[in-house]
């Protein structure tokens, strides 16, 4: 039976129609890739709508988005490596290395969450003053962290254990998990804040336990035999090799969440010398709407990548092109949705987060520019993507990097000056639009090369 799936499969990549083959892959992608922002948002609007909380609460909150960042970090680190590591092991039939996969997965994620958590709660004020913190936004963020924390042990092991289900031939059931997890924050969140009367640890409370929910989901299903692989008390003993085998592919994915954070970092320290909390809570909020068609072009070049490598590596650069196409318009499509929507409507997006008059002025005005060019991320994402796909990683990082460090990091230091506030958002659309130029350019180079290939 499984080599019949496997043939049937097979098949598809070879033959079925590109434009059903990519959604066939990329809707439990985008289904994942949302849920993960789809936490903070849900966050964001009950505490904008809880009257003892509101613009201070959520600015606290966008301030601990590093932190969120390089925690979630880890979980990519293990994550990545352990579903590639055991996509791999399953090829070559070896199914006791990727049950230890499994096991050593638990292991890191324990011990890699313990020491940044024990950190972060011994410096807790000096970090949340480092970040940026304001006097009107630190008694809300401290709170939020001192409870979010602990609960980032089933964040970690929820994410690594997923992305190992996905990989062992379970996609539709790792999205489900994670949309379990939402559901419960939903309906968690508001009993939390509003009838517990629990503040922002009621917020964070809420969060982990829905996270918990979500795990135990995904451990019923590797203490089930009859699935591929089996949790094994045997398995969690350390095997370094096996630990090193999950780090060397899950660092890369890891290095560019941690410049995310560095990124996030630096654009609160901008934001804060030329607005002050208004400017973060600002950000805070037009980034939750932004951030959510990002992940929906993210989980969309998840379903490019077994197509495109696949076609790639049997040399049918004709659906390997036909697969680009499709994909860079609907990357465009998505983008442009978002751009609209940003333009036109950004009253109607920042008014969910019940935000004051004046902050909903200064959001709406960073929503409006930030959405701008999201056409052209959705082009330079699904570019970067391609040339992963193809085994070109340093040209993926590099495109990456142009993004978030090479052409922003400029950018936000000397825009505002000029410009103000309004220069730290240019700072972004600038930084998309050149980017997006290099990776066309680099794109049209490297297509060039496909009539070589015999």
């Amino acid at each position: 039976m499984d080599n019949l799936k496997k043939v049937h499969n097979i098949y598809d990549l070879e033959n079925k129609k590109i434009s059903s083959l990519l959604w066939e892959y990329a809707i439990p992608g985008i289904i994942g890739t949302v849920a993960v922002a789809l936490y903070s948002i849900i966050d964001s609007i009950y505490i904008g709508n809880n009257k003892y909380l509101g613009d201070h609460a959520n600015g606290g909150l966008g301030i601990l988005l590093p932190i969120m960042n390089f925690l979630s970090g880890i979980g990519m680190l293990i994550g990545a490596g352990a579903a590639a590591r055991t996509s791999i092991f399953l090829g070559k039939k070896d199914n006791i290395s990727a049950e230890k996969i499994v096991g050593n997965s638990i292991i890191l994620s324990i011990v890699l969450t313990l020491f940044p958590v024990i950190y972060i709660y011994i410096y807790i004020d000096k970090i949340l003053f480092l970040l940026g913190t304001t006097s009107e936004t630190l008694p809300f963020a401290k709170e939020f962290l001192k409870y979010y924390l602990p609960g980032n042990i089933f964040l970690i092991l929820n994410f690594s254990l997923n992305n190992i289900m996905r990989s062992s031939g379970y996609p539709k059931k790792a999205m489900y998990t994670m949309l379990i997890g939402v559901g419960a924050n939903i309906i968690l969140a508001p009993i939390f804040i509003f009838i517990l009367n629990l503040g922002m640890k009621g917020a964070a409370i809420a969060t982990n336990l829905s996270i918990f929910l979500g795990l135990c989901f995904v451990l019923t299903h590797f203490f089930q035999h009859k699935n591929t692989l089996t949790l094994k008390w045997k398995r969690l003993k350390p095997d370094f090799r096996i630990i090193w085998a999950i780090i060397s592919i899950g660092f890369a994915p890891f290095f560019i969440l941690i410049a995310a954070s560095l990124i996030v970092f630096i654009i609160n320290h901008r934001l804060v010398s030329y607005g002050g909390s208004i400017a973060i809570e600002a950000y805070t909020l037009a980034n939750r709407i932004l951030m959510v068609f990002i992940m929906i072009i993210v989980g969309l070049t998840q379903g490019m990548q077994p197509i495109i490598g696949y076609n790639y590596g049997a040399k049918r650069l004709d659906r390997v092109k036909q697969t680009l196409k499709y994909t860079l318009k609907v990357g465009f499509i998505i983008g442009l949705i978002g751009c609209i929507s940003g333009v036109i409507f950004p009253h109607i997006i920042i008014k969910m987060f019940n935000p004051s008059p004046y902050l909903a002025k200064h959001a709406e005005r960073a929503l409006h520019i930030l959405t701008l060019t999201l056409p052209l991320s959705g082009i330079q994402m699904v570019i970067s993507s391609y040339f992963q796909c193809i085994g070109k990683a340093i040209k993926a990082f590099f495109l990456s990097m142009t993004r978030q460090f090479l052409i922003l990091i400029p950018a936000l230091y000397i825009l505002p000056k000029y410009f103000e506030l309004n220069g730290i958002w240019y700072s972004v659309t600038i930084s998309d639009t050149i980017s997006t130029l290099i990776a066309i350019i680099m794109f049209i180079l490297q297509i060039k090369t496909f009539k070589y290939i015999k």
